[in-house]
């Protein structure tokens, strides 16, 4: 907390003048008031005492006193005893008043007009600042804090903190990684895909979005043709697109992208073979040694995102990564949906070359992500950890889908689902006239939260009639009841269980 003698706090509050028309008193009862009104002082925070404020502004410690005194009777600040005097909670509880402009600033910079890059231009993120205090949260990429393992995070944390570790992490790394976490992913991540890479050929990132941010920064320019699938990840098509790049669509079906239908013409091929985004098809074994040849035969490189990858699947597919002989194809792995979203760790696995040019570039943009976390996520993985958290996060969330799909059976049988193996979510279509959007808004007044999958698409259908449910958040006893309000929200009257 904030100490009252902590005067360099209170430097730019107080401006008192001689040659002011005002009295002292006064005008540290004004600079007072503003500092309040303006949320510039907490409730938490002492004022200086008295006496100190006096001597630093130069006036008799009287009239601070008046000051104080006259701004407790007026209720802006609450005398403490033996503490001292603090704003008054009651007045911080009403709205602040607007800030008034200075003359120098009633003409805003136009920041959208400077801009070099439209990112606020692109489609906005699926946002649900409220998901963990709805009753049926449908939705992707969060956690389940009944799953989460708090024990053995807390462990691997505290043993980061310890005198020995803080010096393996505490000095700037530059462009390296800690190499427990290399070695740890190199290990214990990759073999289950099929990969198997030298240290050199891997580098830790802030997530998977992280990861295709650099890829493109560095790979891309403005006309760069990229083939990706339709409907697709919709942050990817953003993010190459704000590289300069051109959308290539390329449909989907039931056995993945059709590889028939990738221009030749394309530089790059984005695709997400082990669960497709956001169909969750995987891409068949054909598809895949298909898709290797065209881009041998085309020069293509191929970034391969490892979508929803990371739990235990009945039939596992390799990673197409494992399949390369040449190189092209880029991997690009996350932590996010097994250990926490929250905490954006992920990596590349790349040719040793392109890994030192990510390097390089990477210094420049934010050197190396957070070592005490790089450390404390190896000390998980080495101490089998996360091992175990896939065997649960695995059996639960395939209870989950099961569990769905019967539901969506019982109560939506109109939509068709697309229900594979492993993954934490399912694709669903609704019958012609569906507006998902619009129902995504009745549900979310019903407690159910759902994703319309019109972000999906290059080129979205209004309406939509596809929507995606995640199962990572809810729990298994929560997803019947929640397609039951699911259906009323459609129109539907539930049948009886």
């Amino acid at each position: 907390m904030p100490q009252r003698n902590d005067t360099a706090i209170w430097s730019g509050l107080f401006r008192i003048s001689a040659e002011s028309g005002q009295t002292l008193q006064a005008q540290i009862r004004q600079a007072i008031v503003a500092a309040i009104l303006d949320r510039q002082i907490a409730a938490s925070m002492p004022l200086p005492s008295c006496r100190i404020l006096a001597e630093k502004l130069g006036v008799a410690r009287g009239t601070v006193v008046l000051a104080f005194q006259q701004l407790v009777d007026q209720g802006f600040l609450v005398a403490r005893e033996r503490r001292g005097h603090f704003v008054n909670p009651d007045v911080l509880a009403t709205p602040a008043k607007p800030h008034q402009k200075a003359p120098d600033q009633q003409n805003e910079i136009d920041w959208k007009a400077r801009r070099q890059i439209a990112a606020s231009d692109m489609p906005p993120p699926a946002k649900h600042d409220n998901w963990i205090k709805s009753s049926y949260p449908f939705v992707y990429g969060q956690f389940d804090p009944a799953l989460f393992p708090t024990a053995e995070w807390r462990e691997c944390n505290r043993m980061a903190l310890a005198v020995l570790e803080i010096r393996n992490w505490a000095s700037d790394m530059v462009d390296r990684d800690d190499p427990l976490l290399i070695e740890q992913i190199q290990a214990r991540l990759l073999p289950r895909r099929g990969i198997f890479a030298n240290p050199d050929e891997i580098i830790v990132t802030l997530g998977a979005q992280n990861a295709l941010y650099m890829l493109a920064s560095l790979l891309m320019t403005k006309g760069s043709k990229v083939a990706m699938e339709d409907p697709g990840y919709p942050d990817a098509r953003s993010i190459f697109r704000l590289a300069g790049a051109d959308i290539q669509p390329v449909p989907v079906d039931q056995s993945g992208i059709v590889t028939s239908s990738i221009p030749s013409d394309s530089g790059f091929v984005f695709v997400t073979p082990s669960h497709h985004c956001p169909t969750m098809v995987p891409l068949s074994a054909e598809r895949r040694q298909d898709l290797l040849a065209r881009a041998n035969r085309n020069n293509q490189i191929i970034i391969e995102d490892g979508y929803d990858s990371q739990l235990l699947d009945e039939a596992p597919q390799q990673a197409l990564k494992s399949l390369d002989r040449s190189g092209r194809v880029i991997y690009v792995g996350s932590m996010s949906k097994t250990l926490a979203p929250g905490l954006r760790l992920g990596y590349i696995v790349a040719s040793a070359g392109l890994i030192a040019e990510l390097r390089a570039l990477r210094r420049f943009m934010l050197r190396h992500p957070p070592a005490n976390n790089q450390r404390a996520v190896a000390l998980f993985l080495s101490l089998g950890h996360h091992e175990a958290l896939v065997r649960r996060l695995s059996a639960a969330f395939d209870e989950r889908r099961k569990r769905l799909v019967h539901a969506i059976s019982a109560f939506l049988p109109e939509w068709r689902s697309t229900d594979s193996a492993g993954g934490t979510s399912l694709w669903l279509e609704g019958p012609r006239g569906t507006d998902s959007r619009g129902l995504a808004e009745a549900a979310a007044s019903r407690s159910v939260i759902i994703e319309p999958g019109d972000r999906f698409f290059d080129r979205s259908e209004k309406p939509s009639r596809f929507m995606r449910l995640g199962i990572s958040s809810i729990s298994l006893q929560h997803i019947e009841p929640g397609i039951r309000e699911l259906a009323t929200a459609a129109g539907r009257r539930p049948a009886a269980a």
